[in-house]
């Protein structure tokens, strides 16, 4: 498959791109929300704009009112949303959570879905229960209760766990806590009793929840898929999450080569632009390479997931190491190359690397899935 567009896919680009630059700009989006100390750190007036171009149902199948496109399309989206820092639920309502749900009933289906496509709901993702991104092991533990379930256990920085309607929880329902079998998804809605949540803010100004499950009683209705037989569902969710964060991270690393190259052609010293410096130059140079190669992989890494090949899961991984290695290099050479003006609040350049550090923890830094590379490659 060639690693570039297909032509409806660049008129999606095209409409994300002059969406995102007229309505999800940083000073319209996030300085605004972030300054405003919001409780949700998105707005949601352009939710709702989101669900109007159907961005909010990309990974909807078109039987359940979505547009039925794949994690290409989606990461068109998620490119402009980093591009241009739009803080949005898009990666873990439209992405995540949909991929979740399109594995679930049509009685759980038809509950939620028409929410999120109307841009009326926000859903969040419940899987980690640390500091870091392991979901090989999961000690929150759902019992039988009457025609339903008990869950307890614990769940650590849910994204946009207090803005959601509902949260896809991964609990265990059968094995030990580091078994891969035994695990089962569930759909809790927000005012289930005995869920409790902490806010945490993160580095970029976006909102998270450390969330408490004290014995959240849930009907059978609400399980997501087969009960005991979740872990092949919850790894497509993780797949489409890690993809699409790599996808935004290309993104950041993308609006900070932009902003810097755009510096280096206007910033003088020693009487000449500090773009005509041929060190400044090699180092433009070697970034945009590192950036074209980290879009590619991810572009790979979209194809095999929308093909349903078996190698798109080492693939994914690759994808988000490579872009997690090139935003983080894209942000450090933008804040070096603004000089000391890059540290301050006034310039964006700034909140790219805010949105870096927290994007690359996000399902996994580029270490995780570097050392999982190796482990699916048989070392």
């Amino acid at each position: 498959m060639p690693l570039y567009h297909t032509e409806d896919q660049a008129m999606l680009a095209d409409t994300a791109r002059q969406f995102m630059s007229d309505e999800g700009t940083i000073a319209k989006q996030l300085r605004h929300w972030r300054d405003k100390q919001c409780k949700d750190g998105f707005g949601h007036a352009l939710w709702k704009q989101f669900a109007e171009l159907g961005f909010t149902g990309i990974l909807v199948a078109e039987a359940d009112g979505g547009l039925g496109m794949g994690h290409v399309e989606a990461g068109i989206v998620l490119e402009e949303i980093g591009r241009n820092l739009t803080p949005s639920p898009f990666l873990t309502s439209s992405v995540m959570a949909a991929t979740a749900l399109g594995g679930g009933s049509a009685d759980l289906r038809g509950r939620y879905l028409p929410g999120l496509l109307a841009g009326d709901s926000v859903f969040a993702v419940a899987i980690d229960e640390g500091p870091k991104h392991r979901p090989e092991r999961i000690a929150t533990r759902a019992e039988r209760a009457g025609n339903g379930f008990r869950i307890t256990g614990g769940k650590a920085f849910v994204v946009h766990g207090g803005s959601a309607d509902m949260l896809v929880v991964a609990a265990r329902t059968a094995g030990a806590d580091d078994d891969n079998d035994g695990i089962t998804l569930f759909a809790v809605p927000k005012d289930a009793a005995g869920l409790s949540q902490d806010a945490v803010r993160l580095v970029d100004s976006s909102m998270a929840t450390h969330v408490k499950l004290d014995g959240v009683q849930v009907d059978a209705d609400a399980v997501i898929g087969e009960v005991d037989a979740g872990r092949e569902l919850l790894n497509r969710v993780l797949n489409a999450g890690r993809v699409g964060a790599a996808a935004e991270s290309v993104g950041v690393a993308g609006g900070a080569f932009d902003m810097t190259t755009t510096y280096l052609k206007q910033r003088k010293q020693f009487g000449q632009l500090i773009g005509e410096f041929q060190a400044l130059q090699h180092r433009a140079a070697h970034l945009y390479s590192e950036l074209e190669i980290a879009r590619a992989s991810v572009i790979k890494a979209q194809q095999l997931l929308d093909a349903g090949s078996d190698k798109a899961e080492l693939m994914v991984s690759v994808a988000k190491a490579k872009a997690g290695k090139a935003a983080s290099l894209a942000v450090k050479e933008g804040v070096q190359m603004h000089g000391g003006i890059g540290m301050t609040d006034e310039y964006d350049i700034g909140l790219y690397m805010k949105r870096d550090r927290a994007l690359s923890e996000f399902m996994g830094d580029m270490y995780y899935h570097a050392e999982r590379v190796a482990q699916l490659s048989g070392y």
